[in-house]
């Protein structure tokens, strides 16, 4: 297929685009490059599948000089214009949307980014997938979510009307955006609620990097919730292998959909929610202690109260995943956190 990933200098679509290119996909890259967190560390990435800094200029294609069936386009999703072009003369077969301002802390400081990046751009997003007859759109969500539920673990069921961020705001938004494109164009889309991603290659601003960078700095870290948040961290080869299964079988519309009693993930229309996570919930401190024992060293820590817009726990239940694609994540947090130092040593030269 010939396929538009969004966001692949960032964390996970570096990591899609690579698996979706050495398995012989026609793949086009797009990312705004913004200063979100260290650029540096954006180029490394986009360098790695042969697309060179020097040669990246906003609004042109570039020619990856490693995969010949992988280009990349430095481009924002909420410029219509160019983005309409894009599309016309690209063609694709599929889009998978995993460009978005991120995170939850960042955005009770800097709501209008939010707003531009990922509700703008998502609508244009779905705007040419509709007038360029795009087979499938799968786009990231968020576990975030499900905001003040309690209930675990969380189900595509369950409502997901409160969240506690404007980051988990716009989530929501994408997936109702979605499901009014599903239904009326009968365009199959496909939300992903991703849990917790961490792995080689990852985002500076998460909890693995931040740990890990301080740990060996010998400064101390700073534990939220007195350590008592629960997270469902999934590594990022496993989110890699939902969403690859996802793009190749674009949702039918579920013949069997009540609207006496609606199900929030799916629909007489061609929409999909699902949950990716491990299903294997961790308290924050087991994971300190995992980065610990992999990196040799103690963390000296500082225990904080819990932040504005931080859900105490998550924990996902992967059952739609497994009943329609037979998979379910399974790598453990101390094979991930081992692949993760293994890099970030090897990345920063360190010994």
């Amino acid at each position: 297929m010939k396929i538009l990933v969004t966001g692949t200098a960032g964390f996970i679509g570096f990591h899609v685009a690579a698996r979706l290119v050495q398995r012989g996909d026609i793949v086009v890259g797009l990312d705004s490059i913004n200063e979100y967190y260290d650029i540096d560390l954006k180029y490394a990435r986009l360098a790695e599948h042969g697309i060179q800094r020097s040669v990246i200029k906003y609004n042109s294609l570039v020619q990856s000089d490693v995969f010949p069936n992988y280009s990349f386009i430095q481009l924002q999703l909420e410029d219509k214009e160019s983005f309409d072009r894009l599309f016309a003369e690209q063609q694709f077969d599929a889009v998978i949307n995993l460009a978005a301002q991120a995170g939850v802390r960042y955005s009770l400081t800097n709501p209008d980014v939010y707003i531009t990046s990922n509700i703008v751009g998502f609508t244009n997003i779905l705007e040419n997938v509709r007038h360029h007859k795009v087979g499938h759109l799968v786009y990231a969500s968020s576990s975030s979510v499900y905001g003040l539920n309690e209930s675990v673990p969380f189900t595509t069921s369950q409502n997901v009307d409160h969240p506690m961020s404007l980051y988990a705001a716009s989530k929501k938004s994408n997936e109702l955006m979605a499901h009014v494109y599903s239904h009326l164009f009968n365009i199959p889309t496909t939300g992903l609620r991703f849990f917790t991603v961490y792995g080689p290659w990852g985002r500076p601003d998460m909890a693995l990097f931040l740990f890990t960078k301080a740990i060996i700095d010998g400064k101390p870290i700073e534990v939220y919730n007195n350590g008592n948040m629960v997270r469902d961290f999934t590594y990022v080869n496993d989110i890699v292998e939902g969403i690859v299964r996802v793009v190749d079988h674009p949702p039918p519309g579920n013949e069997h959909w009540s609207a006496k009693n609606p199900d929030p993930s799916s629909s007489k229309a061609p929409y999909r929610i699902y949950n990716i996570g491990n299903n294997s919930p961790v308290t924050l401190l087991d994971f300190i202690i995992a980065i610990e024992s992999e990196l040799g060293i103690a963390a000296r820590k500082e225990m904080k109260t819990i932040q504005p817009g931080d859900v105490p726990a998550t924990f996902a239940d992967v059952s739609g995943l497994i009943e329609d694609f037979n998979y379910k994540p399974e790598t453990t947090i101390k094979q991930g956190i081992k692949e993760f130092i293994k890099w970030y040593k090897n990345y920063y030269s360190i010994k």
